[in-house]
């Protein structure tokens, strides 16, 4: 049993770590964010690290801190809770939606660009790039414990090397001025920036990626639980650093790009137009490569963590066995094509984001509140009632009614109407369990806080 890492050793794991959220996603909002704010992207961006490192690296810390695995978090609601919540997370960010929507992105960017124009991108030629690419996952997720080694030590680098390239040039050879902000980078860049970092919904896969770094570090031969939070701090940093670097540097990218390649809204549009404009062709195929080598990182770590947690639930099937059937699942949901995987999975994402956001809050808080679990009950069911609405408000469902009602909580028009209820929920649960002392389960978790 060893008492702790070289530095050499949490560096691969916090590589590893980096890799693991850095997807197609991450690449394509920061350069769309600095096309919009302009001469504000700075304070955009500011907002963006907040919700799009911040958060996903305190998700991974909180699910280190409390057992190593999401479901353990969830229990202190509810046991069944924990159970249901669980699993919903592990499919959505998963072979429903997470999995399947690394290829077509992948695709979409670094294939289409290189195919015929007569020839129908979403036909044979995507269900062959799929099986290439679940191909290469399904190796590269078949041993775990080689993906340290693998992604940390390999991929990662490479990664890294090629948007440094992109980077350098763009700053060397700057593309234009920046432009004035759009509209709604005026007067609420941060905040708009903030936004911007919730939607790329990271910190839902950082508590999927949790199993694989705790048991990672585990096969380090740590098994103390204070040696194992702390090495993942220490890695979260590194993975920190990493993200931020690489949002400045695209954000920058995106915010001096207007007046070469002009005003466009898609992100990945934005990112092509640039990388085309540096490099030309070669910049057609640099651009291919970071976008398949962040899009296999994240689909290797998601279907490991996937399928580490259904080896647990269900012992009797090999992890060879429910690796390959995740590969096998997601390759048919990418063959669906990207928009009608958003369409369909959205909605469960928008609905359970801000009760991930007030687990991992709460989680860091537990001795704060002598760890009652109504406090977690009544904060999550306060977070609820505004975000299941805005999942169903996703789906496209005629509910006027109910959102007129909701426009009276405060920063609801701002994307955050969970927040104040998610609070005062949280508060009156602190009353309910401070109240309950003929609550064994109360006095329970209040030993455990101390």
């Amino acid at each position: 049993m060893k008492t702790n890492m070289s530095n050499k050793e949490v560096l691969a794991i916090g590589l590893m770590m980096f890799a693991l959220f850095l997807g197609a996603g991450n690449m394509i909002f920061p350069p769309a964010m600095g096309q919009e704010s302009g001469t504000n992207v700075w304070m955009a961006t500011l907002g963006f690290l907040i919700t799009g490192v911040g958060l996903p690296v305190l998700a991974v810390i909180a699910i280190a801190r409390t057992g190593g695995n999401l479901q353990s978090l969830a229990n202190r609601i509810n046991p069944l809770f924990g159970v249901i919540f669980t699993l919903t997370m592990y499919l959505a960010i998963g072979p429903f939606f997470g999995i399947p929507r690394t290829a077509t992105v992948a695709f979409e960017i670094g294939g289409i660009p290189f195919l015929p124009e007569s020839l129908n991108p979403n036909g044979l030629p995507l269900f062959i790039y799929s099986i290439v690419f679940f191909g290469i996952t399904f190796w590269l997720a078949l041993n775990p414990s080689k993906l340290v080694g693998r992604i940390g030590k390999v991929l990662t680098p490479i990664l890294l090397l090629l948007i440094t390239i992109l980077t350098i040039r763009g700053i060397a050879s700057p593309m234009g001025s920046f432009t004035e902000p759009g509209e709604a980078y005026q007067t609420a860049s941060l905040a708009t920036g903030f936004l911007e970092g919730y939607l790329t919904m990271d910190t839902i896969a950082a508590l999927v990626f949790g199993i694989v770094v705790i048991s990672r570090i585990k096969e380090q031969g740590i098994t103390d639980q204070k040696m194992i939070a702390s090495t993942t701090i220490k890695a979260g940093v590194i993975a920190g650093i990493g993200l931020s670097l690489v949002y400045l540097s695209l954000a920058y990218l995106g915010a001096s790009s207007v007046e070469t390649i002009g005003s466009l809204d898609n992100g990945g549009a934005i990112l092509s137009g640039v990388a085309t404009a540096l490099f030309g062709t070669i910049g057609t195929i640099i651009l291919a490569l970071v976008i398949t080598f962040a899009c296999l990182t994240t689909s290797v770590g998601l279907v490991s963590a996937c399928g580490e947690y259904f080896v647990k639930i269900m012992p009797k099937i090999p992890y060879a066995v429910t690796v390959g059937i995740l590969c096998l699942f997601s390759l048919t949901m990418a063959n669906m094509g990207l928009s009608q995987l958003i369409s369909v999975s959205l909605p469960v994402l928008v609905a359970i984001y801000p009760i991930a956001i007030v687990l991992i809050v709460l989680s860091f808080l537990h001795k704060s509140f002598n760890g009652y679990s109504q406090v977690y009950t009544g904060g999550v069911i306060g977070a609820a009632i505004v975000s299941i609405t805005d999942g169903l408000k996703a789906t496209e469902l005629n509910i006027e009614a109910i959102i007129s009602i909701y426009n009276f909580i405060p920063l609801y028009a701002e994307g955050i109407g969970w927040l104040v209820p998610a609070i005062l929920g949280s508060i009156i649960g602190y009353f309910i369990g401070r109240g309950n002392k003929n609550d064994p389960s109360a006095e329970i978790s209040a030993s455990k806080a101390s």
